[in-house]
C-alpha cells in the first residue's frame, strides 16, 4: 500500500520518467539520380551544409519534445529554401516555362495525409500540405484552388519570379532544344526524373511521421504530377514505418511504392532495410524505373537504398550528430543490424 502511494506522489512530481522513452531519429533525403562525383567542392560543401542545418534544425524540435510532424516540416522546409534541391526556391521548369511543385504529409499514428500539386506560388509546399492536413476535410487540394486555400490559411505566396534560378532554366532550354531535334535528353541534369527532397521522423513518443516535396520533372508537360504528392506512392506513414522517395515517380506510382514497403514492415514482419530495398532495388528496376527511398522503422532502424548513381541523404539520432552522404560507397545506417524493439511506456 504504501510503495502504491509512494509510486502515484512521485508520478505526480514527474519524478518517473518514462524509462524506456523512445530515442527521437530523423532521416532526410535530396533526391537519387546521377550525382556526378565532378561537382565542384562549392557545391558539395552547400549541399552537404544545407542538409546538416536541416537535419540540426529538425532534430531539435523532436529534442524539445515536439512531434514528429514538426521534426518533418522543419526539415523540409529548409531544403525548399535551398535552391541546390529540386523543391522550392530551386524547383525546375516546366516544357511552359513555369515552377510547379507538389508535397505531401502523413502522421503516421492517426494517418491523417495532406498534399498539393501543381502549385506556382507557394513559397514553402510542404506547409501548405500539412495545413490541407490539419486544417481542412480533404487530403490533396491542387493548382489554384490550393493556393486559394493557402491564402486562406495564411501561407506564404510569392511572386513566380522567387522560384527561377539559372540552373534550372538553362537545363530547360536543353531540354527544349533537343525536344525540337527529336533527339533524347542527352544531358544528365536534364534527364533525370529525381530531384525530390523528403523527411521520415520518430518523435521521443514513438510517433511517426513522413513528408516529400518537389518540382518535378524538368521539361514535364500537361500538368504531369508525380509520385511525390500522392499517399501511398512516393509518401507514406504508419505506426510502424514511414517512408520518402525519391525517382522516376510513374513507377512509384505503379507499385505504390511506399506504401508496399510498409506493408512488408508491418504486416509481414520485415526488417525495414529487406523490405526497402525489396520495392526500390528490385520492384521498380525490374519494370525499367529507378530512384532510392528513405525509410524509418518505429524502433529507430533506417533503411536508404537506392540505385542510381548517388542520393543526397542524412540522419540523426541518439548520438545528435547530423551524419550526410551523398555517393554510392558511403556509409550509412542501412547497413547496421536492427536495433531492438523499443518501448515508449513507464513501468
Amino acid at each position: 500500500m504504501k510503495s502504491s502511494c509512494l509510486f502515484v506522489a512521485l508520478a505526480a512530481l514527474g519524478v518517473i520518467a518514462a524509462a524506456h522513452a523512445t530515442t527521437p531519429v530523423l532521416v532526410i533525403h535530396g533526391g537519387a539520380g546521377v550525382i556526378r562525383r565532378d561537382m565542384t567542392p562549392a557545391r558539395e560543401k552547400a549541399v552537404r551544409a544545407a542538409m546538416t542545418k536541416a537535419l540540426q534544425d529538425g532534430y531539435a524540435q523532436l529534442k524539445a519534445g515536439k512531434p514528429a510532424i514538426d521534426a518533418v516540416t522543419t526539415a523540409i522546409t529548409v531544403l525548399e529554401d535551398d535552391p541546390n534541391f529540386n523543391a522550392g526556391k530551386g524547383s525546375v521548369f516546366t516544357h511552359d516555362g513555369k515552377n510547379e511543385m507538389d508535397a505531401a504529409v502523413m502522421d503516421g499514428d492517426t494517418l491523417r495525409a495532406g498534399s498539393v500539386a501543381g502549385v506556382h506560388r507557394v513559397k514553402n509546399p510542404i506547409l501548405l500540405a500539412r495545413a490541407v492536413m490539419e486544417h481542412s476535410q480533404h487530403v490533396m487540394l491542387v493548382g489554384d484552388g490550393a493556393e486559394a486555400f493557402a491564402k486562406e490559411q495564411g501561407i506564404a505566396l510569392v511572386d513566380p519570379a522567387y522560384f527561377r534560378t539559372d540552373e534550372r532554366w538553362q537545363q530547360l532550354q536543353k531540354a527544349l532544344k533537343e525536344d525540337a531535334e527529336k533527339k533524347p535528353h542527352a544531358d544528365p541534369d536534364t534527364a533525370r526524373h529525381f530531384g525530390t527532397v523528403g523527411a521520415a521522423a520518430l518523435d521521443s513518443e514513438g510517433h511517426l511521421a513522413v513528408g516529400t516535396s518537389t518540382g518535378g520533372m524538368t521539361d514535364k508537360r500537361w500538368g504531369r504530377v508525380g509520385d511525390s504528392p500522392i499517399i501511398g506512392a512516393g509518401t507514406y506513414a504508419n505506426a510502424q514505418c514511414a517512408v520518402s522517395g525519391t525517382g522516376w515517380g510513374e513507377f512509384y506510382m505503379r507499385t505504390v511504392a511506399a506504401h508496399e514497403i510498409c506493408m512488408k514492415v508491418s504486416m509481414l514482419g520485415e526488417p525495414i532495410q529487406r523490405a526497402a530495398a525489396e520495392v526500390i532495388n528490385q520492384e521498380i528496376p525490374s519494370m525499367g524505373g529507378n530512384g532510392g527511398a528513405i525509410a524509418l522503422d518505429n524502433n529507430g532502424n533506417i533503411a536508404m537504398p537506392f540505385n542510381t548513381d548517388g542520393m543526397f541523404r542524412g540522419w540523426i539520432g541518439a548520438d545528435g550528430v547530423a551524419h550526410v552522404a551523398i555517393y554510392d560507397n558511403e556509409p550509412d545506417p542501412s547497413n547496421q543490424p536492427p536495433a531492438p524493439a523499443q518501448s515508449s511506456s513507464a513501468e
